[in-house]
């Protein structure tokens, strides 16, 4: 079973030498590719400075993933974060997971780095928002390629193209959660948690009542 793993990028010059390091081990064993949606800054040159593979694409997550997934030469996709670090072996137990086969795909439980009060507020959170039916990209979201393609890969949305696949996943056979924790970053919550968490959590309720990802666009802006 072969894994390609896809980054969605833009403007991450401050995280890309982290992630190359943290990917470092497992170039041997899966394809690596970084979608970037034009970074303005540094991102495109230190990642292949760092010997990643990079492809451009048009700006938007969904759009920037379908693009490398197209590319991709794996039976597994995995798509991480720029922000996001995946626990050991990993590519291990993405494989025992899909040893059953009537699991499609699943993702990473979550912990938020940092010992900062927003740091452990959010990692305790985060397991209730399964509970929604939410599923975020910076869990680490892996899926078989045949699943993936037969359901039209992402949609084109602006946000919550994550959540719209993992309830797309579920319809079509089992999606799991594994114990081992991926680690990402809190940046977008540190020094403004309340009015962060509560517009998102905004946005959320918006979500499962069906509002468009689209017009949602318009209040994540202030959060980027």
């Amino acid at each position: 079973m072969s894994i390609s793993i896809i980054i969605p990028t833009f403007n991450e010059a401050t995280t890309i030498r982290e992630l190359a390091a943290s990917l470092a081990g497992l170039r041997d064993a899966a394809e690596i590719i970084v979608a970037d949606g034009g970074s303005q800054d540094d991102t495109v040159g230190l990642a292949r400075k760092c010997g990643l593979r990079v492809i451009e694409a048009p700006r938007g997550r969904g759009q920037q993933m379908n693009a490398a997934a197209k590319l991709a030469t794996g039976d597994v996709l995995l798509f991480l974060h720029a922000d996001t670090r995946l626990p050991d072996g990993a590519l291990a137990r993405i494989e025992s997971a899909l040893g059953d086969a009537n699991v499609c795909g699943g993702n990473f439980s979550l912990v938020f780095e940092g010992n900062t009060r927003e740091a452990r507020l959010l990692t305790k959170l985060y397991p209730l928002l399964r509970l929604g039916g939410m599923c975020y990209g910076d869990s680490a979201i892996f899926v078989r390629r045949d699943v993936f393609e037969r359901l039209g890969g992402y949609r084109d949305y602006p946000i919550f193209e994550d959540c719209d696949l993992y309830r797309r996943v579920k319809r079509v056979g089992r999606f799991v959660r594994l114990k081992a924790c991926a680690t990402t970053s809190s940046r977008r919550f540190e020094g403004r948690f309340i009015r962060t968490f509560a517009l998102w959590s905004l946005m959320q309720t918006g979500y499962w009542l069906g509002a468009n990802p689209n017009w949602l666009n318009r209040m994540y802006k202030p959060l980027r």
